[in-house]
């Protein structure tokens, strides 16, 4: 009975900081538009700050992977989250172009801590059956606390807004302590030599050309969800709704969000199809951006057909954390899943720079151009699965190693 009492406490714990980061993590969010509006900083600039955020991602995923490896995950967590409450601080006094640019940096690249080894730590306590149902629950608490994050900041919005982030990196400190009370390690993995940034991303030369390929969709893809979650934040509030009505809505996706994942990836995560469902996720994305941004009636096309687009968003990221979590040996989880964040935030550093531009230029062509991103990656992430379909796919277990290559093909039952 311990044995199975015992971690699924764990998990409930691990579980509960993914709830709490959705809540705290987003109470700025809804308010950085009218923010950089009031300080009369050009629009092009938001993306650059949520560029800036994501390339501390960038630099900081890969380290505290190698660390988290090497070391005990908890300290790194403590000390990044640490580093993303002085960023959050740092963002609002300085008012200064690149004072303000380097602090979204120091929080990337403190966030990227959490994000990075919390995933590690849920994946080394889970059974690799249970790994897709697990991550999902991730996925979907962390959804709801988004929307009550939006939903929060959008309120304090209307009566205060640099006093939102305050708030929002005071709470986060508070958390800090309730994860050095809670988060219990299952064991430390000690790695010979030692750990440096450079590590994972010569780890990384390593890969399978077909892990590879599809990382390089993953990036195409994340670039697609990035300039939809950003600027459809701005584009709102340029339309004249209020930041409450943008938390609102951002609520109603999170309580979709919550049923994609606690009922449509539960059933069809037994279909061992996550490749196809991750293709599909890319073409009817790109189908409904097309169709919503291009009708005059925006209120009636985000509150039905744009929701569409949030329940493919709720799904893609389970199904492909579960994928990629299955080419990595256990000793190697924080390693991999640091690679794989680095080329999830190149496509957060990229997406909005150059949607930044376009959006001056006019703003629905940034949503054109998220549809033409989602068709680049359905391409890249098809050419990677023919090549994975050429390798031998029957393994035993979710790992199977041959010659001294650290990343195998997926097994057959997942695609």
């Amino acid at each position: 009975m311990s044995k199975t009492t015992k971690p699924s406490a764990v998990i409930i714990i691990i579980l509960s900081h993914y709830f709490i980061q959705g809540v705290l993590h987003n109470l700025g969010h809804v308010v950085t538009p009218t923010f950089v509006n009031q300080l009369g900083i050009p629009s092009f600039m938001f993306g650059f700050f949520f560029a800036a955020m994501s390339l501390g991602m960038f630099f900081g995923a890969p380290l505290w992977g190698v660390l988290g490896d090497a070391r005990l995950k908890k300290p790194f967590i403590i000390a990044g989250l640490l580093l993303y409450s002085l960023g959050q601080v740092f963002f609002v006094i300085s008012e200064n172009l690149v004072l303000m640019t380097l602090a979204r940096f120091i929080s990337g690249f403190g966030v990227s801590a959490f994000i990075t080894l919390m995933l590690a730590h849920l994946i080394g306590h889970v059974d690799v059956k249970k790994r897709t149902k697990y991550i999902s629950l991730s996925v979907a608490l962390f959804a709801l606390g988004v929307t009550l994050g939006y939903q929060i900041g959008g309120i304090m919005g209307d009566y205060f807004i640099k006093e939102v982030f305050y708030i929002q990196a005071a709470l986060n400190t508070v958390w800090v302590g309730y994860i050095a009370l809670t988060m219990k390690e299952k064991h430390i993995t000690r790695v010979e030599g030692k750990p440096h940034i450079f590590q994972s991303f010569k780890e990384a030369t390593k890969l399978e050309p077909s892990l590879l390929i599809f990382l390089i969709g993953l990036t195409t893809a994340t670039m697609s969800a990035s300039v939809l979650t950003k600027y459809f934040d701005v584009y709102m509030i340029d339309l004249g709704y209020s930041t409450r009505e943008l938390g609102t809505f951002v609520m109603v996706t999170g309580f979709v969000g919550l049923f994609t994942n606690f009922v449509l990836v539960p059933l069809l995560s037994k279909l061992k199809k996550d490749m196809t469902i991750m293709l599909m996720i890319q073409i009817v994305s790109a189908i409904v951006v097309l169709i919503v941004f291009r009708n005059p009636n925006f209120i009636l096309m985000i509150y039905t057909v744009f929701l569409i687009y949030h329940v493919m968003k709720s799904m893609f990221q389970p199904f492909e954390q579960n994928y990629i979590s299955l080419y990595a040996p256990k000793e190697k989880h924080s390693s991999i899943l640091g690679v794989r964040h680095a080329f999830f935030s190149i496509g957060m550093v990229i997406g909005p720079i150059v949607s930044g531009f376009i959006y001056d230029y006019n703003p629905v062509r940034v949503f054109d151009f998220s549809v033409v991103m989602f068709m680049v990656a359905f391409v890249l992430m098809l050419v990677s699965h023919k090549m994975n379909k050429q390798k031998q796919t029957t393994f035993e277990g979710a790992y199977a190693p041959t010659g001294e290559q650290p990343w195998q093909p997926v097994p057959a039952d997942h695609e």
